[in-house]
């Protein structure tokens, strides 16, 4: 018993040592410029995600082909990186103003251009987490591909197999695959992915766009050409970071850009001297939960709330939350939609202009009597950035060269995390922030409690939270360990412990805001990464997450309005 405690201690501690090498890597190859992710300059980082072996990336150390983690990157990636010899990281640097075609991952908002056949450019505008996240995508992509290149090819001359060349066959063919054709091909690519034919039509269906109806075969060839490129020509991909994104990183450029704005409008409509709630959350909780009731109120009686938020969650009830979109501009709402690169849109609430009586909130006395508050609604911010941008949201504006400080009443984050003790949609209520990898620790008298949110159908957690520095950098053993610790680990996110360190930081330290601002943190479980089958590349929460996004929401907003 105690030599397996030992082994399982021993495996969490040579994860935590994978990662740590991990990031001092991807620091160095940033300051050094360029790299070769196949080549002796990637190594250290291709070892050490081999010897972590993280839950998102599935099978990455056997032979067989990852299929799910592969889809959750290439989501995240722009479309045809798989083609590119070189992938360029830059800061925004004016390509948004030139003929390229801007590209956009349908599953991370990041602006990317094809420069040619062999270039990809990636805008990286959200600090270091995005760069961490890019390479380690590139990392486990790029490993994948040398697993096809093993399997095809028969000699060091370049020969291939024959299901190689039936699937070049197919990738290259000018015409619309049949159906029979189709599952031809997916034959051939089971056998050099190792994977099932049963597997693969699966896969093949989850990889389906309307634009690329054959995405999976086209990805499955093109990484396995350039593998092969590699190996028998030695023409290896390179990775590149601008010399002005070397020179910007850390300077919150973006940052400040972005705060100056919701700053200057807040001064343009009379709003900047009111009382200020800040709350990170998503762009339709907080609108739908204050204007939905009125806006749609032939969809459902009040008892019945939650059934409306899940018909607008649904992918076709765009009329809908037009509606309420409509109803919110007409009552109070304002809507900055981001330019500054950031990719942080915001919406600003005058309360004033709200009548609380076609909502479904009870407003008390003390908020009817008093100063009628702003509230100030920000996308979700990317690991890093969320310091950056709530660093200079909380900074004093200058007015005619003085300066105005904010009078931010409370910051509250509904966020989602990972959950160790529970399942997807749970709630998280933490007490405390860690970061990973150290002892850092942020506790915080919460005001958001488990009491709050009780007998409402959704389980509840509460305890401390990790701020990881990378969701796709976790393993079972490390989150055992984090989970049978006695920090009391109940989940893990990217976020909270940048928030906190730039609240602490503006409210005791530079004094900027009130020092008794109020907090409020509540997550709801989008994924279980310690169960098989749990993890975030296993597919979205659907609408098993709108009770829990919609019952933080309400209840943040329940506490201010009264």
């Amino acid at each position: 018993m105690n030599k397996k405690k030992y082994h399982e201690r021993t495996r969490a501690q040579e994860s935590s040592n994978a990662i740590e090498r991990m990031y001092i890597t991807m620091r160095h190859l940033f300051n050094r410029g360029f790299y070769k992710p196949m080549g002796i300059s990637g190594e250290t980082l291709r070892e050490s995600l081999l010897i972590l072996r993280p839950e998102i990336y599935g099978s990455i150390a056997d032979e067989k082909a990852e299929l799910e983690g592969l889809l959750y990157v290439i989501d995240r990636l722009p479309q045809g990186i798989e083609e590119c010899t070189f992938i360029n990281l830059t800061s925004d640097e004016g390509y948004g103003n030139s003929h390229f075609k801007t590209i956009i991952p349908p599953k991370r908002r990041r602006n990317c251009y094809r420069i040619d056949d062999e270039q990809m450019n990636i805008e990286v505008t959200r600090g270091r987490s995005e760069i961490y996240d890019i390479l380690t995508h590139l990392t486990f992509m790029f490993v994948e591909s040398h697993k096809i290149s093993k399997k095809v090819l028969i000699d060091e001359n370049g020969a291939t197999t024959r299901d190689w060349v039936k699937l070049e066959n197919a990738v290259l063919s000018t015409k619309k695959l049949t159906q029979k054709e189709r599952e031809i091909a997916l034959t051939h690519t089971a056998n050099i992915l190792g994977r099932t034919f049963d597997e693969l039509t699966n896969a093949h269906h989850q990889f389906t766009t309307n634009t690329k109806p054959e995405r999976l075969l086209h990805v499955v060839y093109w990484l396995g050409k350039l593998a092969i490129e590699e190996v028998i020509n030695n023409n290896k991909r390179t990775v590149t970071f601008s010399p002005v994104l070397r020179e910007r990183l850390g300077h919150h450029i973006h940052g400040e850009i972005w705060a100056d704005h919701i700053k200057e409008t807040l001064h343009k409509n009379k709003l900047i001297n009111r009382p200020i709630h800040i709350i990170s959350a998503n762009m339709h909780s907080v609108m739908n939960s204050i204007f939905a009731p009125n806006a749609l109120k032939g969809m459902a009686n009040k008892k019945d709330i939650f059934s409306v938020y899940e018909a607008l969650s649904k992918s076709d009830s765009e009329t809908i939350r037009n509606k309420v979109t409509k109803e919110a501009l007409q009552n109070g709402m304002i809507y900055i939609k981001d330019t500054s690169g950031t990719n942080i849109d915001v919406q600003i609430f005058d309360t004033e202009k709200i009548d609380f009586s076609k909502s479904d909130f009870k407003v008390g006395k003390s908020f009817e009597d008093g100063e009628k508050p702003v509230i100030i609604v920000m996308d979700y911010a990317f690991g890093e950035q969320a310091y950056e941008t709530m660093d200079e949201l909380l900074k004093p504006f200058k007015v005619d060269k003085e300066k105005v400080f904010l009078n931010v009443e409370s910051v509250s984050l509904m966020g989602k995390a990972g959950i160790l003790e529970g399942g997807k949609g749970d709630i998280m209520i933490p007490s405390a922030h860690i970061f990973e990898g150290t002892a850092d620790n942020y506790p915080f008298h919460n005001e958001l409690s488990k009491s709050h949110l009780d007998n409402q159908g959704v389980a509840i957690c509460e305890g401390t939270m990790i701020t990881v520095l990378g969701t796709s950098l976790q393993n079972k053993e490390i989150l055992k360990f984090f989970f049978n610790s006695t920090w009391n680990v109940i989940g893990l996110e990217m976020e909270g412990a940048h928030y906190q360190k730039a609240i602490q930081a503006a409210a005791k330290v530079r004094g900027s805001i009130r020092p008794d601002v109020k907090v409020r943190y509540a997550y709801y479980a989008s994924d279980n990464p310690l169960e098989t089958g749990g993890t975030l590349a296993s597919g979205g929460l659907g609408t098993s997450g709108v009770k829990p996004t919609y019952l933080i929401t309400r209840t943040i907003l329940g506490q201010i309005f009264n």
